[in-house]
Order: C-alpha cells, then structure tokens, then sequence
C-alpha cells in the first residue's frame, strides 16, 4: 500500500519545482521531504527523481503517480467535504485568498456576520494577488480565493477550480481634486502629460490601464508603482498622479479625488474560486453566501455619479455598483 502523504510529497515537487519550496509550503526541512521521497521510490521500486543541476526532475514513472495521486487527494477532499455535510454544526477553518480592494470593501462585514451566526467556524484571511491566489487554491494553500477580472483580460483558469461570479464595479479615472500642474483632466487622453501611478508589471490592472491608455493614443508615464491602493490614493489625492481606479476602493470611506466615467463604462468582474472537490463543505458554502450577502450590500450603496464625463467633488462619496 502506497503512502499518501508520501504521495502528496511528490505531486507538491511537480506542483513547486524544488525541495524547498515543498518544504516551505508544507513547514517541512527540506532533509526530511528528500527522505520521505527516498521512502516513496523504495515502496514502488523504481526511480522517481533525477538529479537535474541542483534541483531534481521527474521520472515519467513519477509523472504517472502524481496524476493518480491529484486523483486521490480529489476523493479524500470530497469524503471530508460529505463528511462535514452530515454534522449537524457549522464548524472547521477557511483559508482565504484576496486582493487588497476586496478586503477593505467585502471582508469586514462579511468577518462581521461570519463571527455572528457561524461562531464555530475559524477564518483566515491573506492578502493576495489574483493570480497567484488562484494557483495557490490549486495547489491547496487556501480553499477559497476572492479573484478580479479586468475587461478583455481573462483571469488564469485551473480546471480543478470552479467560478462564481460574485459582484462588479465601475473603472473610473481619478485625478486630483485640484487641477494637475495647471491641467483640467477629465479624460484618459487628456492625461497624455500627467504623471501616472499604477501596480507593479504582471498585475491584471496595470496591463488593463496600459492598454487603456494607449487606446487613447499615449504611453502612461508610470511614475510611480505600487500595489497598495490606499497609497495610490494618496498620491492622487495629493496632486501627484493619476490612475485607473476600481470603485470598490471607495467602499466606507468618502472620495478625495474627482472620478470620471470612461467610454463604454467598462467594469471589473469579481469572483469566487475553490477547489470542486471542497464545494461542498458547510464551512466553505456559508463563507460563499456571507460574501455574497456583503457583496449585496456593498452594491446597495449611494450612487453620485451624475453620469458619463461628470466628476464627483472631493469629499463626496464614490458611486458603487
């Protein structure tokens, strides 16, 4: 009878690439995963890894085993799953996955409820971004991930995962609430000259805003590049940049920067992932519905956009949608 967590050891490696990285992951020493996997061969008889410069491959031998045992780890997920769905209580932990805008606007209210009427059920939440959460929910560092779709930019998709779709929002352009070095913007085009503040390269967003902007017929004089939006606000709100910015980041707090509709009111799609196999569990589903529920709720809020090409002043609040 093969090993399981064995097993487990030798999909992690196709899944991570090196020893390290595996035992990082699974707070294992790199020595006792290269044990355990030394284990793993003797039990079946024959060569699962090579020596590849520093690092180790893959047999073809272990490639068959890692697709039998992503088989296996299904099946038990989906047995813990049923079995958690016979109980007559609510309880075990949810790991979640999610980006920055979503934490400030859905997380909140939707810990809030969570603690309320399932009391018995432990959240933990990390900030990340969608790409690399949505791998992560895959290779089973979390079990559910909030996730962004910008428009015309798909996020990856893991056949193992599903997709829920869970709310939208607006894309705005926000400038300063004073007029940028003497200069009344209120379009993409007519921020050719101004100084542009966006993620790092790689995010979802920043390709968007790129594209954006040279739709408009310019290259984005990036100036400034961070993830963290609350900082990007500042730097808009300040006088210093521009940017493309979701409405979500507005949730609870009132505008300091005047926002302006772009053509065709394109919007960012958000949504949920996890793993199939995991849907099932009580825990998970009724993070799912309390997320949906803050998500309604965020979505119910004041609209004070007077509608395309109109600014709201500073100090009033955002639209939501």
């Amino acid at each position: 009878m093969l090993d399981v967590r064995r097993l487990r050891l030798l999909r992690e490696l196709k899944i991570r690439g090196t020893l390290s990285e595996v035992a990082s992951a699974l707070r294992y020493s790199p020595s006792s995963v290269s044990q355990q996997l030394a284990l793993l061969e003797k039990e079946v008889g024959v060569e699962l890894l090579r020596k590849s410069g520093r690092g180790v491959t893959l047999t073809p031998q272990a490639e068959v085993l890692v697709v039998h045992t992503a088989e296996l780890l299904e099946i038990l997920e989906r047995a813990e799953a049923d079995l958690a769905a016979s109980l007559t209580t609510v309880t075990g932990t949810v790991r979640v996955a999610v980006f920055q805008s979503a934490a400030l606007a859905l997380m909140p209210d939707a810990l809030t409820i969570m603690t309320k009427e399932y009391p018995e059920v432990r959240i933990e939440m990390v900030q990340r971004e969608p790409e690399t959460a949505l791998y992560e929910t895959f290779a089973r560092d979390f079990d559910l991930v909030i996730a962004e779709q910008y428009p015309g930019h798909a996020a990856p998709r893991h056949p193992e995962l599903d997709q829920i779709a869970l709310t939208t929002d607006a894309i705005r352009l926000a400038v300063p609430p004073d007029p940028l070095n003497h200069l009344r913007i209120s379009t993409v085009a007519g921020a050719a000259d101004a100084a542009w503040v966006m993620e790092p390269r790689g995010a979802a967003s920043r390709h968007w805003a790129e594209q954006a902007c040279r739709r408009a017929g310019f290259e984005p004089d990036v100036r400034y590049e961070t993830a963290d939006l609350q900082a990007q606000i500042r730097l808009i709100e300040s006088g210093n940049a521009v940017a493309l910015m979701p409405d979500l980041v507005w949730t609870g707090r009132q505008t300091t920067v005047k926002l302006y509709d772009l053509p065709d009111n394109p919007r960012r799609s958000v949504f949920t992932s996890a793993r199939r196999a995991s849907t099932n569990r009580p825990a998970l589903l009724a993070c799912r519905e309390v997320l949906a529920r803050s998500a309604a709720m965020v979505a119910a809020g004041p609209e004070d956009h007077a509608g395309p090409g109109t600014g709201a002043a500073a100090g009033d609040p955002a639209g939501r949608q």
